[in-house]
């Protein structure tokens, strides 16, 4: 359900994704939030807006046109439908077969919130920054998304003590 008003590259280093139909977890409704882009989406929007999009038809202007097109027409307005879960889905199934074959039949979207969720936390992000990407209204349960490495309480542990100790030398001199 997004629009081409949806993508904000004026927002954030990267711009941002007003997702305003988020699902909401138990039947709650849409929750709205707004997600900030990362690794350089914003050259890949650019490029889907300048030279993708417009080929779907001449609703490329339009703010309250699809981001994601389906090749079917409204058959009311004779302008691009929305693409729909299924096809987004099946669309995932087919690029996992052949490039990621111990995936398949396993990686789904959602599958691919917790990697999102994971990798975030592995790479610095605190928790409350996810749990607020994620839409998540208890940390709880951004905390059930949070997936490490069998290693990883060892290397935090590691890393604390590094940064104790540099604190202590530096203090001393």
């Amino acid at each position: 359900m997004l629009d081409l008003r949806d993508w904000r590259p004026d927002l954030g280093d990267h711009g941002k994704l007003h997702v305003r139909f988020g699902k909401g977890s138990r039947k709650r409704g849409p929750k709205p939030r707004v997600v900030p882009g990362i690794n350089a989406v914003d050259d890949l929007m650019g490029w889907w807006l300048t030279d993708v999009r417009h080929q779907f038809g001449d609703d490329w202007r339009n703010p309250d046109a699809p981001l994601l097109p389906s090749e079917r027409r409204d058959p009311h307005t004779g302008l691009c439908g929305r693409v729909t879960d299924n096809p987004l889905r099946q669309g995932l199934a087919r690029a996992v077969q052949p490039w990621l074959p111990d995936w398949d039949g396993r990686l789904t979207p959602h599958v691919l919130r917790h990697f999102c969720a994971s990798s975030f936390y592995l790479n610095g992000m605190d928790l409350k920054a996810i749990q607020e990407t994620l839409g998540h209204e208890w940390l709880s349960t951004t905390t059930r998304y949070i997936h490490v490495r069998s290693d990883h309480v060892k290397s935090a542990w590691a890393s604390s003590n590094d940064r104790v100790s540099a604190r202590l030398l530096n203090g001393r001199k």
